[in-house]
């Protein structure tokens, strides 16, 4: 009996000991991982550290080309003296005002003439008019180019509009001077006599 007493002792104690031992190794376990898990809260506050910086660089760097960018586009509406003093933007000037009085004064000695029928006579009008409106166009784009705040543009993108603008009016005032040329001497073959003729280059103001 006494044997028996002994050994459900013994027993006993063993199934304490045992039960200490797993919570011991159930502790350890636990601490091991909470060890685990502070390790990765401080990388990942190192991490969310490196991206702050990482982000405000980003952002300054981000706002300083913006603001390089808009120092750029604001000097792109300015415009440089030197393209407003350009000898071509008062010819291309002249040049319009010269094709508005030579197509009025010629419209007025082809009515005066004689030799010309109605139908003609719109038609030159109608030729006139596209001229004039072509130049018009022209002295808009010269005026947007040279005018700040307009449009945004390099000195040279500026100064090759101005050259593209000139190149367009010389053209139309050289049309616009072989129409009325051509015109002249049709309205001279037309003439019945010398005297006609004569009268007729009076006129014209051809000698």
């Amino acid at each position: 009996m006494r044997t028996v007493k002994i050994i459900i002792v013994m027993l006993c104690f063993s199934l304490s000991l045992k039960a200490q031992s797993d919570e011991l190794q159930q502790l350890l376990l636990n601490i091991e991982k909470l060890t685990q898990f502070k390790a990765i809260l401080s990388d990942m506050k190192q991490g969310y550290q490196i991206y702050q910086q990482g982000y405000g660089m980003v952002s300054n760097l981000s706002k300083g080309n913006f603001n390089l960018h808009n120092v750029y586009l604001t000097g792109l509406m300015a415009v440089n003296p030197a393209i407003r003093n350009n000898p071509r933007v008062g010819q291309i000037v002249g040049q319009q005002n010269a094709l508005i009085n030579e197509y009025k004064r010629y419209a007025s000695l082809f009515r005066q003439s004689g030799s010309f029928k109605g139908n003609e006579l719109s038609y030159f009008n109608n030729v006139y008019n596209l001229l004039v409106k072509q130049s018009n166009v022209n002295i808009d784009e010269l005026s947007n180019v040279t005018t700040a705040g307009e449009l945004r543009m390099s000195d040279d993108d500026r100064l090759r509009a101005i050259d593209r603008i000139y190149n367009s009016s010389t053209d139309q005032l050289q049309f616009l001077r072989y129409f009325n040329r051509k015109a002249v001497m049709l309205s001279l073959q037309r003439s019945k006599d010398q005297n006609d003729t004569k009268t007729l280059k009076r006129l014209y103001g051809i000698n």
